[in-house]
């Protein structure tokens, strides 16, 4: 290829003139596809003087080697580089990127790495040799290059296990010891460059131990000099130059990221490896003896070097990042639970508590700045500050839950400082009341609530005290954010019965009052606070009269700030005062709507403007959580308007912009929730209104245009337009054919598996029996296309698979028993299928199931002799010894269904009380609490769901696929559909098949008569009582019809 013409081109894209921009670009397009093209592009990364055009080239070849180094299934036009030009450009690829600039090496990096995972070590021996060489040159750029390639590699093995491993182990034996050299003289540097190098050296051991740490790396030999370097680095005091007066900037800064990595090590080794109660069985069997040393011998002395760094922050004589508070907090967590960690932590709990946590809990001058300038960032940060997993708050309160929890006598620690807290704060005069303080100690007692209303709390009885005198008076605070954590404070106690129901009247009007704050966290954490208070009946009682406000003054809230938590209160609210709400239903959901819409609009517009993929992900993610929670509440109105046709009309033209803008717009992260809405509104109404069926369209073509995939989403809707647009699907077979046509791509989509295609065998049930005789053309179709799948199954086929694929057949021949009959003949199929239908009879286990082989079974008992193909006369009898084998298992099958309901009815009442206690929250749970000499190791929770993990992972590792379990798939019976109705309910199948039988009785006595004689005298006995239940259940339909029908003309006059 030619360099200077490539070069020219790279040149002109960076032109200020759009057109020779576009040019350009298309040409750059086309020389990707021509050989030699990374080659080109590197010669010019190398050599070029131009720094705009050498970044410019660095970038298009990473874009091409990231994308094709091997086809890439995500940009399936782009052709692979080609194998010939592969060993020519790895070998250079080393030697470019020691030469280069760290703005070319940021986007080398990812290349190698890219590289790495598919060459290394096959395909690219040499890597590791150059590495070396780098490593052991005595020149800095030599030795940074070499640290960047190593950790490149790390990177790669970063999450692989076992013999994957293998590569890396041999790596870092080779490497690890000089490294370790490398950084240990670093530690004793304070330039910039030096802390930009330790820092890559920690992040190599970062990797290389982050899944699993190979048996050289426990070695005392190894794990004691490693050790002492990151607690070198913890200690190490400050460079000056890293103490920039911007704290953001300084938080940045290489020894401050160098510190980060040297604390995530120390803390990664303990939590993962050297902490035996948190070892689960897998990793018990490697790091059994590790973990004892590393515990005894090394956690005390990292946490005697947090301590001190601790006690040099507190003493402000030095500066820890937020990370690295953070750090520090998340390993005093840890030691907890180990009784030999807590042994040396337990003396230092009050100042930790006071001097550490609580300050760590109260505002900062930037949390206040954003209260007045930013309130909506004040909020998502405190809301949702859980999200920030390195927040130190977040930390602190984890700290506090732990130590609660785990080591009872705490609480009273926690509690006492508290008390002496707020009483301060009571005492003290107006202008010498520190208000960020009681904020801090506000926070810290809602922290733990849920310890402290534990069952056999000793504690609980007080707290309604506390709050009449410390909480209810900071409703008027002058302060905002007093006044928001005082609502915060009630949300995170509501659990807590007041004996004095006047309380409950200062919190409903302290509530209502403070939904009206001018200042908007208030308003936002007093909507939260209510949400869960409705369980007292005052509050669920005086609201029913003001609940259309509250919806308005919620619905404001959520166009002023994007909280989800928000929209999760509208949507309880919108079911428990459904009656209340009904006259408002079109006004809400309008607002509802334009809520969306606008929310929507932003999401579309930040995407737009934005062309790393990456941030758009994220950004979409966030913006997403708050429009979907407005979605569910949608759709939990619409249900609560099953009863008003009219106002769901109105709803359905309200709401096609919502499904439109979010179909048209690929917002697949929406579409649950969008298709939902879809089956609520059709469901609710029980008919499709020319809206809908315009929205049916809009389906179609979504689901052709990339959504295949989301088509367990669609069922429900799907099954809605064909159960009760059946009607309309005949006088127009295009809505029909939309119906197969989404049928048919199901089945030969490759995108799509047993699940997806479970989905379309239910719809081609309900197309059969809601259109019947209307579906005549396409029944070959569905014999066809379940009968190819079980004939020549590609792989073993899951157990439900398989039954549905079956009743995909069972419903064509109820459909039309003969024309079925002959499409199997034809194919030669009939004995198969009808050999794998009674085999699997007992596999019919739901209602449903067995309801439909018994009318497909009495279809079939009304055919003629001639219609019966010769292949299977002489197994005809088994027809009714398979109908024998249901009718003896359905009345159970019946009774368990109706079980099931029974339960599901329950469930929706209200909340069950299990789900109101926590053991971990129990005071029973610790025994002999207050006794600390007796203090022993506190199990891990976690463990034994880590244990599970494994377990299942390892059932993966071991060749036990998704479509092989059949040990466990045959263990677990089909459930019985709670959602999809189908016309085989209202079916009666005790007197379907008594008809069909004396049917046949009386118009083929010989044909009665030869399958008749074929029973035993059992199975004749269990026919005739099916025969005497259909004659009982017939009576006592015609009783029910007739009371039903003198009935009538009372309820018609509303008597």
């Amino acid at each position: 290829m030619d360099v200077a013409a490539l070069r020219d081109c790279i040149s002109s894209t960076l032109q200020s003139n759009a057109d020779v921009r576009r040019h350009a670009e298309l040409q750059l397009k086309a020389a990707e596809q021509s050989p030699g093209f990374i080659g080109a592009l590197i010669n010019i990364v190398e050599s070029e003087p131009d720094q705009n055009i050498k970044l410019s080239a660095v970038v298009y070849l990473k874009n091409k080697v990231t994308r094709s180094w091997e086809f890439n299934e995500d940009f399936p036009k782009v052709a692979p580089v080609p194998e010939d030009e592969k060993p020519a450009f790895r070998e250079r690829l080393v030697p470019v990127l020691a030469s280069s600039p760290q703005q070319v090496r940021t986007q080398l990096l990812p290349m190698i790495g890219k590289i790495l995972h598919y060459d290394f070590p096959q395909k690219w021996p040499s890597y590791i040799d150059i590495t070396l060489q780098l490593l052991n040159a005595g020149e800095i750029q030599s030795v940074f290059a070499g640290l960047q390639c190593l950790l490149a590699l790390c990177r790669v093995y970063r999450y692989k296990s076992g013999d994957k491993r293998e590569d890396l182990d041999k790596v870092t034996q080779a490497t690890f010891p000089l490294i370790l050299s490398i950084g240990n003289r670093l530690v004793q540097e304070t330039s910039t460059e030096a802390g930009e190098m330790l820092k890559l050296v920690l992040k190599i051991y970062k990797h290389a131990v982050y899944y699993e740490m190979a048996a050289h790396l426990r070695d005392d030999a190894s794990i004691v000099p490693w050790a002492t370097l990151f607690i070198n680095v913890v200690g190490k005091e400050a460079p000056p130059e890293s103490l920039v007066e911007d704290v953001d900037e300084r938080e940045q800064h290489a020894w401050w990221k160098a510190k980060k990595w040297a604390y995530s090590n120390l803390n990664r080794l303990f939590v993962r490896y050297g902490n035996p109660t948190c070892m689960t069985s897998v990793n018990t069997e490697h790091y059994k003896d590790f973990s004892r040393n590393f515990i005894n011998n090394f956690a005390p002395a990292i946490l005697k070097a947090y301590l001190q760094q601790i006690d040099l922050w507190v003493a402000k004589r030095a500066w820890l990042s937020k990370i690295c508070l953070s750090f520090i907090v998340a390993f005093m967590d840890e030691c907890v639970k180990p009784k030999v960690t807590w042994l040396h932590l337990r003396p230092h709990v009050d100042n930790l508590v006071a001097h550490v946590m609580f300050p760590l809990l109260c505002q900062t001058e930037e949390d206040l700045e954003l209260f007045e300038t930013d309130p909506a960032e004040y909020l998502h940060r405190k809301i949702n500050f859980l999200e920030e997993v390195s927040a130190p708050d977040v930390a602190a309160t984890n700290f506090l839950i732990t130590v609660t929890r785990n080591r009872r006598k705490t609480t009273f620690t926690v509690l006492n400082f508290v008390n002496e807290i707020v009483n301060r704060y009571e005492q003290a005069p107006e202008a010498e009341k520190n208000h960020r303080e009681k904020e801090g100690a506000l926070r810290m007692i809602g922290t733990l609530a849920a310890i402290i209303l534990g069952k056999k709390s000793p504690i609980a009885d007080n707290v309604e005290y506390f709050f009449v005198r410390h909480v209810f008076p900071e409703f008027r605070s002058q302060h905002g954010y007093l006044r928001a954590r005082a609502c915060d404070v009630l949300e995170k106690f509501s659990e807590l019965d007041f004996h004095d129901p006047n309380n409950i009247v200062v919190i409903y009007q302290n509530i209502l009052q403070s939904l009206q704050d001018p200042e908007l966290p208030v308003r936002v954490e007093a909507a939260l606070a209510l949400q869960p208070l409705i369980r007292h009946e005052f509050i669920r009682t005086s609201m029913q009269e003001n609940i259309p406000r509250i919806m308005q003054q919620l619905l404001k809230l959520t166009n002023e700030v994007d909280v989800d938590a928000l929209a999760n209160v509208m949507e309880e609210f919108v079911e428990v005062f459904a009656s209340e709400l009904t006259p408002f239903a079109v006004e809400l959901t309008e607002q509802l709507r334009d809520t969306y819409l606008r929310i929507v609009s932003e999401l579309m517009e930040k995407g737009s403007g934005n062309s790393d993929e990456d941030t758009f992900g994220e950004y979409l993610d966030d913006k997403s959580i708050t429009a979907l929670g407005v979605l569910q509440t949608i759709g939990t109105l619409i249900l609560t308007l099953e009863s008003t046709p009219e106002v769901l009309l109105h709803l359905e033209n309200v709401l096609v912009p919502v499904v439109t803008v979010t179909l048209e717009n690929k917002l697949f992260e929406l579409y649950n929730e969008v298709f939902e809405i879809i089956d609520s509104c059709t469901f609710s109404a029980k008919s499709i209104s020319p809206t809908m069926w315009m929205i049916f369209e809009l389906i179609h073509k979504t689901f052709k245009d990339h959504a295949e995939v989301y088509v367990e989403d669609m069922l429900p809707s799907l099954d809605n337009y064909i159960t009760y647009g059946a009607d309309m699907m005949r006088q127009n077979p295009a809505y029909l054919d939309i119906i197969v046509d989404i049928i048919q791509t199901i089945f030969t989509h490759d995108r799509l598996g047993a699940m997806d295609r479970i989905c379309g065998c239910k719809l081609a049930e309900a197309v059969m029996l809601n259109i019947r005789g209307g579906v005549d053309k396409y029944l070959t179709a569905f014999i066809e296309i379940p009968m190819q799948c079980l004939i020549n199954p590609p792989i073993k086929l899951v157990k439900s698979y398989q039954l549905h694929l079956m009743e995909m057949v069972i419903n064509s021949v109820y459909y039309n028993p003969a024309i079925a009959l002959q499409v199997l003949e034809a194919h030669g199929w009939t004995n198969k299928f009808f050999s794998l239908w009674f085999s699997n009879i007992d596999n019919f286990s739901r209602v449903h199931d067995k309801k439909l082989s018994i009318v497909a079974i009495s279809s079939l008992l009304q055919l003629r002799p001639d219609q019966i193909p010769e292949t299977i006369q002489p197994g005809w009898h088994r027809l009714l010894q398979g109908a024998v084998r249901l009718f003896e298992t359905l009345p159970v099958a019946m009774k368990m269904a109706a079980l099931d309901r029974e339960e599901i009815s329950k469930e929706g009442l209200g909340l069950d009380d299990d789900f109101q206690s926590d053991d971990g929250n129990d005071w029973e749970a610790e025994q002999e609490w207050g006794d600390e000499d007796k203090e022993e190791d506190v199990p891990d929770e976690s463990s034994a769901y880590l244990d599970f993990l494994n377990s299942e992972s390892a059932k993966l590792k071991s060749g036990v696929e998704y479509d092989d379990v059949e040990s466990d798939d045959d263990m677990e019976e089909l459930e019985e559909e709670s959602i999809l109705e189908s016309p085989l309910d209202s079916i009666e199948p005790y007197i379907m098949f008594r008809d069909a039988f004396l049917h046949m009785k009386d118009q083929q006595p010989q044909l009665y008569e030869g399958l008749t004689k074929a029973l035993t005298p059992e199975e004749q006995t269990v026919i005739g009582g099916v025969v005497e239940q259909a004659n009982i259940n017939q009576a006592a339909q015609a009783q029910a019809n007739a009371l039903a029908a003198g009935l009538a003309p009372f309820q018609a006059n509303g008597n």
